[in-house]
């Protein structure tokens, strides 16, 4: 019996079938199955060039989406079920993902809920925002009641895996059209649910215009859809609760936002409003605002009285759009006149603006060129650009103006030279006179500038005209190796000159001393003679925020007593009932997400355990011991795009698993020879101007012309000496 059977069910709309079985095709899985329950003559041709390897169950034109579920059920034999309509997509891995994940459930779970992407015919890769709701319920395998809020999840059977068992005790209430109700039914008639916080499946919506209309009365099924639903939840207070407020969401969304004929609309609102009486909980108290409302008027069936309401609401809206759209019009046009007058002043030869990280203060390569400023050419004076949230987190004495003050485009229009690790606002303009430095943040491992064209995952619609605009004001690039110089001359075609100088901020790996490593442990809190792992993965474009990729209790257990996890990410497993609350009292993990700088982190570290972040390149730079944990390296690749193989040109140890990540540690091949010898070739490939002296260097050709041949010359890798690793410092 495989562990996963994938049932792909439909016509072959628009081709996508094709696409989607070549995916399949492409990654093979010894342990799961793919059965196509295939709808029409072009899908079933299109499965059968698939044959051997897929099961094809020829149906006629016109069979159902439910009924062609049920048939491919019938063939299937693993012991999941993972249905996928024709016209969706997997994820490269996907059912790999799935069938590891099921392999790790017993017989009580009978769903297994996961992550997805929604694809349009005008876009592509939009994460959903379900990441949230998979992520609080982590690895636990729960009842519904104890974790009501996935509920709330997009109501789709492709994002979850239902154990065959279950499906045949329950495919009469689960055989239907109507997807949302059969999607929801499944967890209504769940014993216990499991999550896979990873993107394993792809919802790709049509464009309406290609499908055949609804017509007005196709509206009631709504009604019906929660008639059927709603007494699943009968004598279940906390899954009633959370259904019903679904309910009355999607019923008042839908008469508000339809343009219905009259006679349909009053009927629609005559069922809605019976429903929602019905079914409503006790105690049931209605949201406030607004929205409240509506839901006492559509409860009172007063459908006169809820469409004069509407209309004074919109009159209402409309009113205030027009107020914000005049203040906003007054108020670009007053900036712009300042910002024009500004510019007609001459250029101040001694004024140098910052910026980094969209505004979020002094970090980064601008932080470590304007220190080393202030040093060499302390007559330039220095403006950092700063958020008006980030305006208490400057360092005392910091020179700074807030966006879209008076003084923050006066200094942009006057300053010789504009820094930044990202850029600037379309709006401001090049000056003749003026320099612009682009310092960029990172190594390029993910796909960059106009290569994200082909990644729209990526790019979430970037307007790569505007792009074109900022980078050709860019008159320096700084680069760190020569594999980011010519990643920067495709990205980012312009006339700028590339300094291959090194990264500024790098500068620390190689100037810190002994007593700057003991400090920052210190000041961390890591005892003396514990090792300090550094776990720092990166931002995935298709998941909602940050959510841990691993089991960060069972690692500290496992790698035991004398290791310490510093965690650096956005959030992680919150409230006073966390596993990891009594870790962090232990000091056995410590949360370093909101600490600056970064570069301490990676000082106190002994080791750096990332996944596709560009901390690893510049972590090299200190010669110790790096692990990369590529859990979902290819639906990492496919949706980002990548322009090497990381699982190939690593810079030690790769995992895959937890369970591969904890033996690395354990046996001790973290720093083994095999560890070494890559981490060496990585080096020599990624640090190879970095050498302690790159801020130097740029402030020597940026800011005090200095030609390239007078400049400090980039050591050789094997004459460097990176700061002294933990175990050094405290020799």
């Amino acid at each position: 019996m495989p562990q996963l059977s994938v049932i792909v069910y439909g016509p072959n709309a628009q081709g996508h079938l094709t696409e989607l079985l070549d995916s399949l095709e492409a990654h093979p899985l010894s342990d799961a199955e793919v059965v196509v329950a295939a709808v029409g003559d072009w899908a079933r041709e299109t499965a059968e060039a698939h044959a051997p390897d897929t099961v094809v169950v020829p149906l006629p034109d016109g069979t159902t989406d439910a009924a062609a579920r049920a048939a491919g059920a019938a063939r299937a034999t693993g012991r999941w079920l993972h249905f996928v309509h024709a016209k969706d997509g997997l994820p490269a891995g996907a059912p790999r993902l799935i069938a590891e994940r099921a392999a790790e459930l017993d017989d009580s779970v009978d769903v297994l809920l996961l992550d997805h992407l929604t694809t349009t015919w005008q876009a592509a890769a939009r994460p959903s925002r379900d990441g949230r709701f998979l992520a609080a319920v982590g690895r636990a395998a729960l009842p519904l009641d104890e974790a009501v809020d996935l509920l709330r999840l997009t109501p789709l059977l492709g994002n979850r895996a239902l154990r065959r068992e279950f499906w045949a005790a329950h495919e009469e209430r689960l055989t239907t059209d109507d997807e949302p109700r059969a999607a929801r039914a499944a967890l209504l008639c769940a014993g216990r649910v499991a999550c896979l916080n990873q993107v394993a499946y792809e919802n790709r919506e049509l464009r309406p215009e290609s499908l055949p209309p609804l017509a007005p009365e196709d509206r009631f099924e709504l009604v019906e859809r929660y008639e059927s639903l709603m007494p699943l939840a009968r004598d279940r207070r906390a899954p009633r609760v959370v259904l019903y407020d679904l309910m009355m969401r999607d019923l008042v969304r839908t008469f508000a936002g339809e343009n219905l004929p009259d006679e349909v609309a009053r009927e629609f609102f005559r069922r809605a409003s019976l429903a929602a009486v019905r079914w409503r909980p006790e105690r049931h108290e209605h949201p406030a605002g607004v929205e409240g409302v509506r839901h006492a008027l559509l409860e009172e069936g007063a459908y006169t009285k809820y469409r004069a309401f509407q209309a004074a609401n919109r009159a209402r809206r409309a009113a205030r759009k027009a107020v914000r759209a005049r203040k906003r019009q007054v108020g670009a046009k007053l900036r712009e006149q300042q910002y024009r007058r500004a510019l007609s002043r001459p250029v101040d030869a001694d004024l140098a603006v910052f910026a980094a990280y969209w505004e979020r203060g002094v970090a980064c390569n601008p932080a470590a060129i304007a220190a080393k400023l202030a040093e060499l050419a302390p007559h330039i004076h220095p403006v950092w650009v700063v958020s008006k949230d980030n305006t208490a987190l400057l360092p005392p004495g910091t020179d700074h103006v807030v966006p879209g003050t008076r003084r923050y485009w006066e200094v942009l229009a006057t300053a010789k030279y504009l820094v930044n690790n990202v850029n600037f606002p379309n709006a401001v303009v090049k000056r003749p006179d003026a320099i612009h430095l682009q310092t960029h943040h990172g190594t390029p491992l993910k796909r960059m500038g106009l290569d994200q064209i082909e990644h729209p995952a990526a790019a979430k619609g970037l307007d790569f005209d505007a792009l074109l605009a900022r980078i050709d004001r860019w008159d320096y690039s700084v680069s760190a190796n020569s594999h980011s110089t010519r990643m920067w001359e495709r990205a980012y075609p312009a006339r700028y000159t590339s300094l291959d100088h090194g990264y500024p901020r790098n500068d620390v790996f190689y100037t810190s001393g002994a007593d700057t490593v003991r400090a920052a442990r210190a000041r961390l809190g890591i005892a003396p003679g514990k090792t300090a792992v550094l776990y720092a993965p990166t931002h995935r474009d298709y998941e909602a925020g940050f959510t841990p990729r691993l089991d960060l209790a069972e690692l500290a257990d496992r790698l035991g007593e004398d290791t310490v996890l510093l965690v650096r990410a956005h959030y992680f497993y919150g409230g006073a009932t966390s596993p990891l609350t009594g870790l962090r009292r232990s000091g056995r993990l410590i949360d370093v997400s909101s600490y600056d700088p970064v570069e301490e982190l990676c000082l106190a570290a002994d080791a750096l355990v990332t996944d596709y972040s560009s901390i690893m390149f510049d972590y090299a730079n200190l010669d110790r011991p790096i692990v990369v944990y590529a859990d979902d390296w290819e639906t990492y690749r496919t949706t980002r795009g990548v322009y090497f193989d990381l699982m190939t040109d690593h810079p030690g140890q790769v995992a895959r698993t937890q369970e591969e990540l904890t033996e690395i540690f354990r046996s001790g091949a973290w720093r083994d020879e095999t560890a070494a010898k890559a981490r060496t070739a990585f080096r020599r490939r990624f640090c190879e101007y970095d050498d302690g002296r790159a801020a130097e260097r740029v402030v020597r050709r940026v800011f005090l012309g200095e030609p390239e041949d007078a400049l400090p010359p980039v050591l050789p890798i094997e004459d460097r000496t990176p700061a002294p690793t933990p175990e050094e410092a405290t020799a």
